[in-house]
Parts: structure tokens; sequence; C-alpha cells
């Protein structure tokens, strides 16, 4: 169990650093990426990761240090934004539009749960990149209780992307998580008659372009149809078609960072679900020993593995 839930954080890291030097770049445009690179747009060094793992760090730290609230994360998120905590180099240089919106709005508002834009228009997939610490911490919550697993994955992204189709796609990715987590088959997991998540539909239906995700659209398509692109039910789908049939943790990963655009951000989606499948033991030690800032990745999993 330790082992795949450090591997959900780790792998989320791990896919982020792959692909931040290919961020924004065109599929087929730059030479496939085979491991870490430095450049990019933000001039990383080579195992350095981006914002969807400082993000991640964030939320671990605020979920280890006071529990469940969410003015505390979207406080977190604003010390990344302002001051580089959480930074892998002491600095934000990477924050998406909506993201800075909704954190300006909490700055006005002091709170986190009406601080995202509920509008379909604002459906980024800035809060399934940093998903990990929900599942990995609250992880004891499944089967019995879903429905608090599904709440509290819901409400992390009312702080920054508060549309139905992140909230939807942050509920059927904790689920998803969570039963890797769990050590249950992958097919099991992703299959659209899973019990579990028939169990959470009943709860609440997810949206309609996250349930044809859920029901396989990953399946049966392939780039150019496949998007890694900034999109969360694009972003998910590519994450996944990336995950379901590869062989090992590198292959997703490295299928998943060479669909380019969001190439950071589907990589590191992509990263947690095979993290939680494969564990950390199942992540190359060439990756792991090669990511950037461990020491802050291992503070973070020490707050919330148990």
């Amino acid at each position: 169990m330790k082992n795949r839930q450090r591997g959900t954080l780790i792998g989320l890291a791990v896919g982020d650093a792959l692909g931040g030097a290919v961020e924004f770049c065109r599929p087929g445009r730059f030479p496939p990426v085979t491991g870490y690179r430095d450049g990019g747009p933000h001039r990383l060094n080579a195992g350095e990761w981006t914002d969807d793992t400082s993000l991640a760090l964030a939320l671990a730290d605020s979920i280890a240090t006071v529990g469940w609230n969410l003015n505390d994360q979207a406080r977190r998120y604003v010390e990344w934004w302002k001051k580089g905590n959480y930074s892998v180099n002491g600095q934000c240089f990477d924050i998406g539009f909506t993201t800075r919106e909704a954190l300006s709005n909490f700055l006005d508002t002091k709170d986190a749960s009406r601080s995202g834009d509920r509008s379909e228009r604002a459906s980024g997939n800035g809060s399934i990149m940093r998903l990990a610490p929900i599942p990995i911490r609250y992880h004891h919550l499944f089967p019995n209780d879903i429905e608090s697993l599904a709440r509290f994955a819901e409400e992390s992204s009312l702080t920054t992307h508060a549309s139905e189709q992140c909230i939807s796609a942050c509920r059927y990715m904790a689920l998803v998580l969570t039963g890797l987590i769990h050590g249950k088959d992958r097919d099991e997991v992703l299959s659209p008659t899973w019990e579990p998540l028939a169990r959470l539909k009943k709860i609440k239906p997810l949206h309609p372009l996250i349930q044809k995700v859920a029901d396989g659209s990953f399946r049966n398509k392939q780039p150019p149809e496949i998007r890694g692109s900034g999109w969360v039910v694009q972003s998910l789908e590519a994450a996944l078609w990336a995950f379901h049939d590869a062989a090992t943790f590198e292959e997703a990963v490295l299928r998943a960072v060479n669909l380019g655009e969001d190439a950071d951000t589907t990589g590191a989606v992509c990263g947690q679900l095979a993290g939680a499948h494969w564990g950390e033991s199942g992540i190359a030690e060439s990756l792991r020993a090669g990511l950037a800032r461990r020491d802050m990745i291992e503070k973070a999993l020490e707050g919330i593995v148990g």
C-alpha cells in the first residue's frame, strides 16, 4: 500500500518533469522524449518540475498540517504564486490564467469555496494535475465511504477550477487512483461497469463529457484525436489513453508527454495513475534518482502517507 501511495506522488513529479521541456510544443515537432532533458519554455534543468508538482506539494502540506481546510489550501497556493514557496527553484514561473484569476478572487473574498470560476469555459486541467494527495491521504475511505472521498476531490477543485467538468474529473480520477492504490486490477478500475463507479454516479452523476471518458473513449482513439491539451476532458482522456494498456510506468508517461502541447500536465496526470498502479518500485531508478528536489517530495510524503 505505501509503495503505491508513494508512487502516486512521485509519479506525478516524474511525469511533470519529463514533460516540462516540451510544454507548448506541437506533437511530432520535437525529438521524442526518452528521459529528462533541460530547456523548454521555462529553461529548467533536467529533472526539474513545474506548477503541477508545486501545487500538489502545497495541497499535501495543507492536509498534513491543518487537515481539510479549503482556505488554507488556497493560502498555500497564493504563497507559491507570490513567494515561490513549494517551487523547485524558489520562483513561480508557470501559473495558468484560471488559477491566477481564482487566487486573485480568493485574496479579495477570503472564501476559497467560491474563488474558482464555475463557467464551462474555465475547464482547464489545473485541479486534476495536483490531485494525488487526496487519494494518498484518504485512501482508507475506499470502498466504504466513496461519498466522502468524492466530496474531498470535488471541494479541492473549487479553489481554482469550479466548473462541473473539472469537479467531475476530480471525482472520477480520485476514485480510480484510490482503487489503484488499494491494488485493484487496472482493467477493473477503468471498466465502465466497475461497481464503485456505479456508486459514485448514484451519489451524483458525472458531467456528460467526463462520463464519456469513464465509458472508455480513450480506448477508441489515437492521436491526433487524442490530445494532451489544457482542457480537462482531453487532458484526462489523454492520460488514460497513455496509461490503460502500457506495459511499464515509463512507457505510460513517455506516451503522455510525447503528445506535446500541455505535456507537463498530461505527464503529471498519467504519472499519478501509473505510479498508483506500479508503485514507487515500478518507477525506473534513473527517473527517481534524476528527479530534482526529492527532499521536498519526501517531506510531503511524510505528512500524508500512512
